[in-house]
């Protein structure tokens, strides 16, 4: 727009104003956040792939929910966050379902070490199953405070939980991750 005295003016809406239209709404969360939700994604799950559908699922569940989603961009991440852990929780309950009615596909072997490179793989394996036995809530907790060094505050908060409560899984979570890395090892 240009004004009387020759300025040109550039208007652009203010970074605060939410789409109307819930397509609009959820793209725009995407633009936002998906780099955010993919990166805890692959530290919770086993593979990219594995990640890729729990993005998906979670903005699946807020495409289903989005005038639950709330306003404030830190609180958005939040509720995504909390879905996310939720649709984890849901994976991990069908899965244990699945192990306690197959029992014959659930097992896997690890492979020998017969190298540096293979002893690290080993360990990352072995870390990364033990992650996988812990619930999901408890395994967001302890990969959010340990891995992205996410403050115990900012993680209580993204959850809705006390400090307390946070503390409380991190701790058991951090025991639990060591018996099971020993019973692997």
């Amino acid at each position: 727009m240009t004004l009387m005295t020759g300025e040109v003016v550039v208007w652009s809406p203010a970074a605060d104003v939410r789409p109307a239209d819930p397509a609009e709404r959820l793209a725009a969360l995407f633009d936002v956040h998906h780099r955010r939700l993919y990166g805890l994604a692959r530290r919770m799950s086993g593979s990219a792939d594995a990640a890729r559908d729990l993005v998906q699922e979670t903005y699946l569940r807020a495409a289903q929910a989005v005038a639950s989603i709330p306003d404030d961009p830190a609180r958005e991440q939040a509720w995504l966050v909390r879905v996310m852990v939720n649709v984890c929780r849901d994976g991990w309950r069908r899965g244990a379902v699945r192990r306690r009615l197959d029992p014959v596909h659930a097992s896997e072997t690890l492979p020998r070490a017969a190298s540096d490179q293979e002893t690290v793989l080993v360990a990352r394996t072995t870390v990364w199953r033990a992650l996988g036995r812990l619930a999901p809530r408890r395994r967001a907790i302890v990969i959010l405070y340990e891995l992205e060094g996410t403050a115990i505050g900012d993680i209580a908060a993204m959850l809705r939980v006390s400090p307390v409560t946070v503390r409380w899984h991190l701790s058991l979570g951090r025991r639990e991750l060591a018996r099971a890395v020993m019973a692997d090892g």
